[in-house]
């Protein structure tokens, strides 16, 4: 299952039934799952822990030390939760005394090209498009949909079921359950086509929806929208997971709702 072109350092632990394709380069300190397949001419730093039944494709690099000036050798992981895709050319770079990790969660789709920065941490069953880039310390929920061609920037929150544009450059956090597009980036309504695929009510959805245009749509500022909609919505997860979300957001959220007016160039 290991071809004899592959380099495997011998303090390298691999799991049972893993297949590595020739050329392949395995550092110390690495620990592979069962099951896991490993394409030709992959690079796996000191520092990996990949879990069962992953697919790494050709020319990914994985537990590369940080770009980050501030890292001064310290001892820090890449984790990739099972059942994890890593397609072409796929960078992700160990963490740093910030957070010690950087963590892909399980059931994940890394498309082509994608970079994944120090310190990030993306959930369960989320999707990263051809050439996302995740700048540093960037925390990303479940069943997240990232566009390519989107450009996060450090230390920002994207919550979970969110779905952003390709294209966009992520400046502010994303709440939960939205759908973010439009330069500068803007809410667009709730993922409602992603929640009814993971089995959510209507009226569940229009429960969110509710929450949203309270705090997006009718022109409130954000602490009065937060107020009102604790005061006159029914409880529920939801309401409080995107309340918390809100409060605890360091760079604030994205922009509400605007309808776009032509320009000049627009109407001539």
């Amino acid at each position: 299952m290991i071809h004899p072109l592959t380099y495997i350092h011998p303090d390298a632990k691999i799991g049972p039934n893993v297949k590595i394709e020739p050329f392949t380069v395995i550092h110390k300190n690495v620990e592979i799952g069962e099951g896991t397949w490993i394409a030709s001419n992959v690079t796996i730093m000191e520092g990996a822990r990949i879990g069962k039944n992953c697919r790494i494709f050709p020319g990914a690099v994985i537990s590369a030390i940080p770009q980050d000036l501030k890292f001064a050798g310290e001892e820090t992981t890449v984790e990739i939760g099972d059942n994890t895709t890593i397609r072409e050319c796929v960078t992700i770079h160990r963490g740093t005394r910030d957070r010690w990790k950087t963590v892909v969660g399980h059931d994940c789709l890394i498309m082509a090209y994608c970079h994944i920065a120090h310190d990030c941490i993306v959930g369960n069953y989320c999707v990263l498009a051809n050439n996302t880039t995740l700048g540093g310390h960037i925390t990303i929920g479940d069943y997240a949909r990232i566009g390519g061609m989107t450009a996060i920037h450090q230390f920002c929150n994207i919550g979970a079921h969110a779905f952003i544009a390709g294209g966009s450059l992520v400046g502010k956090d994303v709440p939960p359950y939205v759908k973010a597009a439009r330069y500068p980036l803007s809410y667009v309504g709730v993922n409602s086509i992603g929640l009814k695929r993971r089995g959510y009510s209507l009226e569940k959805i229009n429960h969110i929806l509710d929450i949203y245009r309270i705090l997006f749509v009718r022109g409130y500022n954000v602490t009065k929208a937060l107020h009102i909609i604790e005061t006159e919505l029914p409880a529920s997860d939801e309401r409080d997971e995107i309340v918390t979300f809100v409060r605890e957001s360091n760079r604030g959220i994205m922009k509400g709702y605007s309808r776009v007016r032509p320009t000049h160039d627009d109407i001539a």
